[in-house]
C-alpha cells in the first residue's frame, strides 16, 4: 500500500496491520498485542527491500498505518504520519542504517493534533513537513511543531470540496512551488496556499470532467522544473528567474462512481488529463485524452522528463471491490511533444492486475518498482476475480532497452560536492563516458526527489532540470558537463536526490 525509496537504495514497503496474519514472520520474540483482527500477531506488515541484492527483511510497525502519509526529511529519515484507529494520531520514523538493526520507531511524546486518515504530506523548504487534510480533517499542521504556531490550522477549502457521502477530496494533491507556496488540488478545484500567513493567495478554474481525488482517484504530478542560468551582476550572481510551473492531473471517476460500485454498477473511469500552467497570468486547464480510461493510476516522472502512468482500472473507483477491468498497459507521456496526438505511447502490458492498495516508485537504476493490490477487506487469494496480490515487479521503461545500450552514458565522477553534498547555486562537474564514439550532443542533467507513494499519488515527487553552463568533449569517449545546482530551498527542499544524465533519451545515474 505504501512505498518509500531511501538514500541507501532500499525501499520501505508497508501495508495495514488489521488484515490478520501475513506470510512474513517477525524475528523471534517480536509480536503485537493491540491488533484489531487477532489477539496476537507475530507477523510483519512492513519490510525493507534491498534493491541491489533483491532481498528483504521484516520490519515491525506498532499501530495501524492504513491509508497514512509520509515524507523523507533532509537527513534521509522517513517521517510517517497517521493511519487508522490506534494509528490515526501517530508519528513514526524510520532511519536507514548500515546493519540490520534499524526498525520503525513510534514517537511517544509527539503526536498529530487531529486524526490523519487519507492525508497528504509535503516536505517544505525549511525542512518541516506539512500534513494536509484527511477524513473529516479540514485543516493542516506541521511536524516538527514550533512553539510560536498553533497545533492545527483550519483550511475551509477542504470542507468546500467534500462531496456528500463520497467525499472525493481525500489524499489532496500537493506540490511545493518555486515561490515557496503550496499548490493544493482536491476534487476538481485547486488553490495556492500561503502556509506561512495561512491564507489562499490564488484560486484556479475547476478542472473539467470527472472528479479526481480519492475515492474518485486520479493522479497528479508537477511537470519538470527547468532551471534558468544565474544572472551575473559584476562578480556576484543574482538569483535566477523563477521557472514556469505546470501541473498535470490524469484519470479519475464520475461523481456517484463509488455508490454505483457498491451496488455492482461499474461506470467507465475518466480518459482525460488536464494541464495548467499556474504561473501564467490567466491560467486555464488544457485537456487531452489518454488512450484508455483509468482510475487509480500511478503517475511518476521519469529521469528523462517524460511521465509514466501505470496500474489502475478502466471502470469503477477506489475502494474494496469497487473497480473492474484492470488496465495492464503502462502509458508513456511526453510533455514536450508539440503534437498532442503523439504524446501518449502504449507500452508492454504487465500480467498482474494492480488495483486498490497497489503502489509504484522510481528506482535509482531507472526502473519502476510496482507492488501490491489488496482489493479486499482481508487477504483473499481464491474464489474472487481479483485476488490479493503480494508480489512486486520491476517495469523497465524504453530508455533501458538493450538496443540503446550504446547510447547510454556512464557517469565516471562528480567533482565539486564535498562529501556528496551540494550547496545551493554551486557549480559542479560531471565526467561521463559513452559506449561508442559520439560527438558532442544534447545533454540534460536531472535531479529527482524520491517520493512517498500511496493511493495513486507520489508525495514530494519533483524533477529538476539543471542548467548546464558548459559541455566539453575530453576524448573519444569522455565528456565533461559543468552544471549549476538548484538555487534555492523553495525549488529543491534540502534532502537526498537521485542525479541523472540524459543524452538522446538514455540515462547515466548517480544516486546521492
Amino acid at each position: 500500500m505504501h512505498m518509500q525509496l531511501l538514500f541507501d537504495n532500499k525501499v520501505v514497503i508497508f501495508d495495514r496491520t488489521d488484515f490478520g496474519r501475513s506470510n512474513l514472520s517477525l524475528p523471534s520474540g517480536k509480536c503485537r498485542y493491540n491488533d484489531e483482527a487477532i489477539m496476537e500477531d507475530c507477523t510483519a506488515h512492513s519490510l525493507l527491500y534491498d534493491v541491489a541484492s533483491n532481498t528483504y527483511r521484516p520490519l515491525m510497525v506498532q499501530t495501524d498505518v492504513w491509508c497514512s502519509s509520509g515524507s523523507v526529511n533532509s537527513a534521509g529519515i522517513l517521517i510517517q504520519t497517521g493511519g487508522y484507529h490506534g494509528g490515526d494520531h501517530k508519528i513514526r520514523v524510520f532511519t536507514p542504517c548500515s546493519d540490520d538493526d534499524c526498525d520503525w520507531i513510534e514517537l511517544q511524546h509527539e503526536t498529530l493534533s487531529v486524526q490523519r486518515w487519507y492525508a497528504s504530506n509535503q516536505i517544505l523548504p525549511d525542512g518541516r513537513v506539512i500534513v494536509v487534510g484527511g477524513r473529516r480533517a479540514f485543516n493542516y499542521e506541521f511536524f516538527p511543531k514550533s512553539l510560536l504556531e498553533k497545533p492545527v490550522y483550519y483550511f475551509p477549502f477542504l470542507k468546500e470540496t467534500t462531496d456528500p457521502v463520497e467525499e472525493n477530496n481525500l489524499y489532496p494533491f500537493l506540490h511545493l512551488l518555486p515561490d515557496g507556496n503550496l499548490f493544493v488540488f482536491a476534487n476538481q478545484r485547486s488553490v495556492v496556499l500561503d502556509y506561512v500567513n495561512h491564507k489562499i493567495v490564488k484560486e484556479f478554474p475547476a478542472i473539467p470532467g470527472e472528479k479526481r481525488s480519492y475515492p474518485a482517484t486520479g493522479s497528479s504530478a508537477m511537470l519538470p522544473l527547468k532551471l534558468n542560468p544565474p544572472i551575473l551582476e559584476g562578480f556576484f550572481p543574482l538569483p535566477p528567474v523563477s521557472p514556469s510551473v505546470e501541473v498535470m492531473v490524469c484519470g479519475g471517476a464520475r461523481g456517484g462512481a463509488y455508490l454505483n460500485a457498491t451496488n455492482g454498477k461499474f461506470k467507465a473511469a475518466s480518459k482525460s488529463c488536464g494541464r495548467i500552467r499556474i504561473t501564467d497570468p490567466d491560467p486555464k486547464w488544457v485537456m487531452e485524452n489518454m488512450p484508455m480510461s483509468r482510475v487509480m493510476p500511478d503517475m511518476l516522472i521519469l529521469p528523462t522528463g517524460d511521465l509514466i502512468i501505470l496500474n489502475g482500472a478502466a471502470k469503477g473507483t477506489a475502494g474494496w471491490e469497487a473497480a473492474i477491468d484492470p488496465v495492464l498497459n503502462p502509458l508513456l507521456y511526453k510533455p514536450e511533444e508539440s503534437d498532442p496526438n503523439k504524446r501518449f505511447t502504449v507500452l508492454k502490458a504487465s500480467t498482474i492486475p494492480r488495483l486498490y492498495h497497489s503502489s509504484a516508485t522510481l528506482l535509482p537504476d531507472g526502473r519502476i518498482l510496482v507492488g501490491g493490490s489488496n482489493p479486499h477487506v482481508r487477504y483473499t487469494f481464491t474464489g474472487v476475480s481479483y485476488p490479493t496480490e503480494l508480489s512486486i515487479e520491476a517495469f523497465s521503461p524504453p530508455y533501458l532497452a538493450a538496443e540503446f545500450s550504446h547510447l547510454r552514458p556512464s557517469i565516471l565522477s562528480v567533482e565539486g560536492p564535498t562529501g556528496n553534498v551540494l550547496s545551493y547555486g554551486q557549480q559542479f562537474s560531471i565526467t561521463l563516458s559513452m559506449g561508442l564514439y559520439q560527438p558532442e550532443g544534447e545533454y540534460s542533467v536531472t535531479m529527482v526527489a524520491p517520493s512517498f507513494s500511496t493511493h495513486s499519488f507520489a508525495m514530494n515527487q519533483r524533477l529538476l532540470v539543471l542548467y548546464i553552463a558548459h559541455a566539453q568533449q575530453l576524448s573519444v569517449f569522455a565528456h565533461k558537463l559543468t552544471v549549476y545546482a538548484p538555487p534555492t530551498a523553495n525549488i529543491a527542499p534540502p534532502g537526498y536526490y537521485m542525479l541523472f544524465v540524459v543524452t538522446r533519451g538514455c540515462l547515466g545515474i548517480v544516486f546521492g
